[in-house]
């Protein structure tokens, strides 16, 4: 075979090759080219921009949800806590609202009373303590003062 025909036997014109375009494509490592440089190279698809921008959106949407839901559960006891204390200030602006004739002491217990009139009072008194009938509608509940003045409520 002469230098100058190639595998299939076909003349190859020389003058029509042109030569800048065979060094852009030549490269030093051909390892890091983009293109495949020879028959055993690995094989390179062109990916659609849109399939690669889709994928990446879904991950990351993915990836913040689920950094989402560990912040909402992390948050979920503090929530609780803050629902407990709004609960304790509703009941305490009940309670200091309410008629009592004494001066409550931190850490006794004490029993919420809706009077006939719906009124409330504060008693030392239980609702198991009145004997046969007790003189008020109902027992809302019983409570006990907390060292930061406000009540926690014990049923």
């Amino acid at each position: 075979m002469s230098d100058k025909k190639d595998r299939l036997g076909k003349e190859i014109d020389v003058k029509s090759i042109d030569m800048n375009r065979l060094k852009l494509n030549a490269a030093d490592l051909p390892g890091l080219v983009e293109y495949a440089t020879n028959a055993s190279s690995a094989l390179i698809n062109p990916e659609d921009e849109g399939k690669i921008k889709s994928r990446a959106l879904r991950a990351m949407h993915q990836q913040t949800a689920n950094q989402m839901d560990q912040l909402l559960e992390q948050m979920q006891p503090l929530i609780e806590q803050a629902a407990k204390l709004k609960k304790r200030v509703e009941v305490s602006e009940i309670i200091y609202n309410a008629k009592m004739s004494f001066e409550p002491m931190i850490g006794q217990i004490y029993h919420l009373y809706i009077k006939k009139d719906e009124t409330h009072l504060l008693s030392i008194i239980g609702p198991s303590e009145w004997g046969l009938e007790m003189p008020y509608k109902e027992c809302i509940a019983s409570v006990e003062l907390l060292a930061d003045h406000t009540w926690q409520v014990l049923d």
